[in-house]
């Protein structure tokens, strides 16, 4: 595999959208299916692809999934945001090539999923992937709450807790420790009600926009 331009340590901002702006997310079956595919490929080495588990798991087979040691892990997720058109990820790279592996494999498994759910043939993404840089610890909070409002900026949902596709729920804490997909403690000191203050605070959203705008690539 060619190697990227993607340091190991630094965090990005990662984004990809659907050919001509498609609904491919529209169901809480697809919502969970990426969702699960974010946990499943997030590890150096896979045994088998997640379509092949799953058939193996629906057979009957005892196959067991051991815990995913950061060591062992291709990026850590700092927080997502899954819309019906498109998908925000902040991630962490942990290991060389980590990000380009880990979004290869769960794009790739989703459009096949797709493709065969709906018999369709062809892409289903615009391009790779985009990624930028997140510099700071200052432009990484802002950027969490830009993606945690997408669903209220797209007028999805009146309030962003109330969009169950994103990871602001981990971030108040609404959400229990066997189901959180993300792992934000490292890089953000996170407490509950001042962060949901913060998210919500419209005006201030807008005053500080110009933070982030660098780092914002839809």
């Amino acid at each position: 595999m060619k190697k990227d331009n993607l340091q190991i340590g630094e965090i990005y901002h990662v984004f990809n959208k659907s050919i001509a702006g498609y609904k491919i997310f529209n169901s809480e079956s697809h919502f969970y299916r990426m969702k699960e595919l974010m946990k499943y490929y997030n590890k150096k080495n896979v045994e088998y692809k997640y379509s092949r588990y799953i058939e193996l798991i629906n057979q009957g087979k005892n196959i067991q999934i051991n815990q995913v040691n950061e060591s062992d892990k291709l990026v850590s997720l700092i927080a997502y945001c899954i819309m019906p058109t498109h998908l925000h990820l902040i991630l962490k790279q942990l290991a060389e090539n980590g990000i380009t592996i880990f979004m290869r494999k769960i794009l790739d498994s989703y459009s096949r999923y797709f493709n065969i759910r709906h018999n369709r043939k062809g892409p289903l993404w615009i391009s790779r992937f985009k990624s930028v840089l997140v510099s700071d610890d200052e432009q990484l909070l802002h950027l969490t709450r830009y993606l945690h409002l997408n669903p209220t900026t797209a007028g999805l949902v009146k309030k962003p807790e109330d969009w169950k596709e994103s990871s602001y729920n981990e971030y108040l804490g609404k959400i229990n420790n066997d189901q959180k997909i993300c792992k934000f403690d490292d890089v953000l000191r996170i407490e509950s009600k001042p962060y949901q203050k913060f998210v919500n605070s419209q005006r201030s959203y807008q005053r500080e926009l110009s933070i982030i705008k660098k780092i914002v690539i839809d």
